[in-house]
């Protein structure tokens, strides 16, 4: 590999081979049960103390024939933020997916280090768990005004005050010029934000829908590796980023209001199908009538789509957010769903699934990357847009030019 390592240059790919992927076994810690309060956090926290040193000494010794590559302010900033990861704090948390966003090319690579770490630990978790996740990933989408901040207010609250560890990651939308997103979700979840046992933060798409989803995917692993056993995933419910996050989540979940008109035109088909359970929001009042409509009509629907799961048939159910009806009844359903899952082993089988999708996603998103900034491709590119903009050129065509000057020109 070291050729390879020489062609990319001192800071190149060698940094991925800190990753801790041919570790020995290390020592199995016990796994605290969930739901015991700030003395099961305590618990949780003096058991990785001593967890994280014996780790961390398994890592070094692995990788000790290139711990040379990374600085000395590197290894420290990098032990700090795991140490301070596992052992629940926050601020490491927010500060490593701060790390995992940059667009820094040496950060980025440190960032990678830090999420194999965190993953090794993560497998260790799970093989204590009899091979199952120890974290469930729910996302949450729908059209605007549709209440899913309220939602999700309403029931973390109810899953923090039941001894859970609740990560939200809200996909905000950016522009594709300023870079600039809403971020309103910690304005919006102003009881939730304030809660010790939540963690919420806003993931800006930065105009393309890889970067936003690359991030929260890894935000997502961040999120386990810190002890959150519960990360739901907010998207604006408008484009392509329900698609994503139904892809790296283990249930999908679609709210939707009892709105008037043809509601079942107003959501896309495809949306539906990839929906595991529907909730009709904001049924109280004088609402509760087009709430019981629109629910008949989803569950209708939902019978004439072909199922995807042999352990679970989609549901539709009604809440409220205001009165806190039917909000119990949607976590039973969420609960039920993942032991459903996950006895049948189908969960298990989901998420090795959207690791192998979510690797071609990035393969093609670097691949395209790399196209662009080939220096034939440069040279080319702007005499052929030109050309296709005034119809001289069949786009076809000018693709097949570019890939040509892609494969033939070398590298300058």
């Amino acid at each position: 590999m070291s050729h390879i390592c020489h062609k990319m240059g001192q800071h190149g790919l060698s940094v991925l081979r800190h990753i801790p992927s041919f570790t020995s076994p290390l020592t199995a810690f016990p796994l605290t049960k969930r739901g015991c309060g700030h003395q099961g956090v305590r618990g949780y926290q003096s058991v990785v103390l001593g967890h994280r040193r014996h780790h961390r000494r398994a890592v070094s010794t692995a990788v000790s024939p290139h711990i040379q590559e990374l600085s000395g302010p590197e290894q420290r900033l990098l032990n700090k933020l795991y140490d301070g990861l596992i052992g629940g704090h926050r601020a490491s948390l927010a500060e490593s997916i701060t790390l995992v966003e940059t667009q820094h090319r040496r950060k980025k690579e440190l960032a990678q280090v830090l999420l194999q770490r965190v993953l090794a630990y993560k497998r260790e978790q799970e093989g204590r768990n009899g091979g199952k996740p120890v974290a469930f990933r729910v996302g949450l989408s729908g059209p605007p005004g549709a209440g899913k901040s309220s939602f999700i207010e309403v029931v973390g609250k109810m899953l923090t005050g039941r001894g859970h560890r609740l990560a939200v990651l809200a996909v905000d939308p950016s522009s594709c010029t300023t870079g600039g997103s809403l971020m309103g979700d910690k304005t919006r979840m102003t009881e939730l934000s304030r809660d010790m046992s939540a963690f919420i933060r806003p993931s800006p798409a930065s105009g393309t829908l890889g970067g936003v989803t690359r991030t929260t995917n890894e935000a997502i692993v961040l999120c386990e590796g810190a002890g959150y056993d519960i990360v739901l995933v907010e998207t604006v419910g408008v484009g392509q980023s329900e698609f994503a996050v139904a892809d790296m989540v283990d249930m999908f979940v679609l709210l939707i209001p009892p709105a008037g008109g043809d509601e079942l035109q107003g959501i896309k088909r495809g949306i539906i199908e990839r929906a595991d359970l529907v909730v009709v929001t904001k049924s109280d009042g004088d609402l509760v009538v087009p709430a019981r409509r629109i629910q008949a009509e989803y569950t209708s629907a939902l019978k004439l789509l072909r199922k995807k799961s042999k352990s679970w048939n989609p549901k539709v159910v009604r809440a409220s957010s205001h009165t806190n009806e039917g909000i119990p009844e949607v976590w039973a359903k969420m609960e039920s769903y993942r032991d459903g899952m996950l006895s049948s082993g189908e969960l298990q089988l989901r998420r090795r699934a959207q690791q192998k999708v979510w690797m071609w996603s990035l393969i093609q998103e670097n691949v395209l990357r790399h196209f662009q900034s080939h220096p034939g491709v440069r040279e080319a590119l702007p005499r052929l847009e030109e050309r296709v903009t005034k119809g001289a050129v069949s786009p076809g065509l000018a693709a097949d030019m570019l890939l040509k000057a892609f494969s033939s020109s070398p590298w300058s």
